[in-house]
């Protein structure tokens, strides 16, 4: 079984969306980084010295690349990447190998074969 990272980075406001959504389309489970920041396009601006930045949160997901493609399109729907510019992005990248995820293999075992 061949596996995806999913690296979302996404408004804190948007995470638990983003997560639940994510779970509905195939992912197993998910780490979350909490406030993390970034720059776009444009940069943020401030008021008397103070930043307006939003939090961002960094959502990590291995999941079966059969189902990747599905969660992502899913995950940039639900957070609205694609309808304002600053909503964040989400990459998908090869995982050459992984551990831990054992237990995990026999119930994507059943989805993938529905999948495929």
């Amino acid at each position: 079984m061949h596996f995806k990272l999913l690296v979302v980075f996404v408004e804190d406001s948007k995470t638990d969306d983003v997560m639940k959504a994510a779970r509905e389309a195939g992912a197993t489970g998910a780490t979350v980084i909490n406030n993390a920041r970034g720059e776009g396009l444009t940069r943020t601006k401030t008021f008397l010295g103070l930043s307006l930045e939003t939090q961002r949160d960094v959502v990590l997901f291995i999941v079966e690349e059969h189902l990747s493609r599905k969660i992502l399109e899913t995950i940039s729907e639900v957070a609205d990447f694609d309808d304002m510019p600053g909503r964040g992005i989400a990459i998908q990248l090869d995982v050459e190998d992984a551990v831990g995820v054992a237990h995990q293999i026999q119930t994507l075992a059943n989805v993938v074969e529905d999948e495929v």
